[in-house]
């Protein structure tokens, strides 16, 4: 399986997805596959998403699926039984972090604060997720958080873009970013798979 830490080291940019068609999901994860891209983040933000998960899991087994916006101890356990290979929370209240280590998947937890990633840190959690990164003070709010949390690595995500997402991937302490620029809502809707994988492609080089 792999670890929290291996997650951010799948491609630069994680894609954080919201679809409302569960059918097309297979089709939008080969698509970010062929350009590269190694995750996916499929958001429980629609009805479609659980669905969603079983079906890229089950059909498109060489990308690594992954559960965002989990919000409840319930969602933990239902996305785990849909086959998510990771857990991404916005953020982090104990009874929701004490859920989502008992489905024993890997998972960025949500932080926002320098107090809540040191109260993760104490949990023995070192990969986080930073969100909503450019309304919490964008890279340079990160660069100052390793200063004096220099152990730990984070995944951005809020507001970030094909433009400022090497800002983010230059700092130390983040490992990849996680951005929606790589599945427009329309090239999804229409079957527009080509570009997904040309956006994809682009976003796959970032940061190196």
């Amino acid at each position: 399986m792999t670890t929290s830490s291996e997650l951010l080291d799948l491609s630069p940019v994680m894609p954080v997805v919201v679809l409302d068609d569960a059918d097309v999901a297979p089709d939008v994860a080969r698509a970010l596959l062929a350009g590269g891209i190694g995750a996916i983040e499929l958001t429980l933000r629609t009805p479609a998403a659980l669905a969603a998960i079983e079906n890229v899991a089950t059909q498109v087994p060489d990308i690594v699926v992954g559960a965002g916006t989990v919000i409840t101890p319930d969602q933990a356990r239902q996305a785990a039984d849909a086959g998510a290979g990771f857990l991404v929370t916005p953020g982090s209240t104990e009874p929701l972090l004490d859920a989502v280590t008992a489905t024993g998947l890997p998972f960025l937890p949500g932080v926002a604060t320098v107090s809540e990633a040191m109260r993760l840190a104490e949990r023995g959690l070192d990969t986080l997720k930073f969100f909503p990164a450019e309304a919490n003070g964008g890279p340079a709010a990160l660069k100052a958080f390793g200063g004096p949390l220099p152990n730990l690595t984070f995944c951005p995500t809020g507001g970030i873009t094909v433009a400022n997402a090497p800002d983010y991937l230059a700092l130390s302490n983040v490992g990849c970013v996680g951005g929606t620029w790589l599945t427009p809502k329309d090239a999804v809707a229409s079957g527009d798979f080509a570009t997904i994988e040309r956006l994809a492609k682009e976003a796959a080089v970032l940061g190196g």
